[in-house]
């Protein structure tokens, strides 16, 4: 009976896991770039009363085993890089990188961080920098004369000057993908850091050697569903209600042990 106690009580951590990740991927519903998560979870070890294929009494091969588990346990948070809906914003800078890729950006420090978010901005020195500053990594800089400033889906960056005819180009954007994206950290800020589990960074010019292509003046949304979280919601209530009962069951069978008289 204590065993169900403390299988029960796996279950309960187990879901309340789950609702954190869920109500995380509901929090950031409308959080540019943003990529869902989805919690996975595995049996824990097996107590073996009677193994499979042993002989009983009369000789006979028992067919099946008695084995009895011990619960649950998380064993992934994983993230989902699937598309996400595209928003028509209208701004030069806004971009959405149609297919795989990220977007490179060099931290303070000198480390390569990675972002699906495309809602880039112009800092005082006309460098093309994250809504927090940070510089994307291919440093383009658009000079403050710049007019009708363009990017093409291969990312490349042209800009119309004061007196000239023709586009002048700025320079080019790359992108980099990587073997496995969920193996990537999450650092906040809508951004991604490279691990012994992603692999290296693989870079590339946008529409080339299974890169995405650049979409300009739209962003990409949160891949988060609203129904299909608030359904996981509910059925991780409901499973953290039936083990809360199967331990009050438990509770209420040691209490009838406990009382029995001769």
């Amino acid at each position: 009976m204590i065993r169900a106690l403390w299988t029960s009580a796996s279950g309960m951590l187990a879901q309340q896991l789950n609702t954190d990740v869920i109500s995380n991927n509901l929090a950031n519903v409308n959080t540019t770039g943003f990529k869902r998560s989805r919690a996975d979870f595995q049996d824990l070890l097996y107590q073996t009363i009677r193994p499979a294929g042993t002989s009983n009494t009369s000789g006979s091969q028992v067919p099946v085993a008695i084995q009895v588990g011990h619960g649950t346990r998380p064993i992934a948070i994983q993230k989902m890089f699937t598309q996400g809906d595209y928003e028509e914003t209208g701004n030069p800078l806004d971009m959405v990188i149609e297919g795989d890729g990220f977007f490179q950006i060099l931290m303070p420090d000198g480390t390569i961080a990675y972002t699906r978010a495309g809602s880039f901005k112009q800092d005082s020195q006309g460098r093309i920098v994250t809504s927090d500053g940070f510089v994307m990594k291919d440093q383009i800089t658009i000079p403050p004369e710049a007019q009708d400033i363009a990017i093409t889906s291969d990312g490349t960056v042209q800009a119309l000057m004061p007196g000239k005819t023709s586009p002048q180009q700025l320079g080019v954007i790359e992108l980099a993908r990587f073997t496995n994206p969920a193996g990537l950290s999450s650092g906040g800020k809508n951004l991604y850091f490279a691990t012994a589990a992603s692999g290296q960074a693989i870079t590339g010019t946008p529409g080339s050697d299974g890169f995405g292509t650049i979409v300009q003046r739209s962003l990409e949304m949160s891949n988060v569903r609203v129904v299909e979280e608030m359904v996981n919601l509910i059925v991780a209530q409901r499973a953290y209600e039936i083990n809360s009962k199967a331990i009050q069951t438990a509770d209420e069978m040691l209490g009838i042990a406990n009382n029995l008289r001769r």
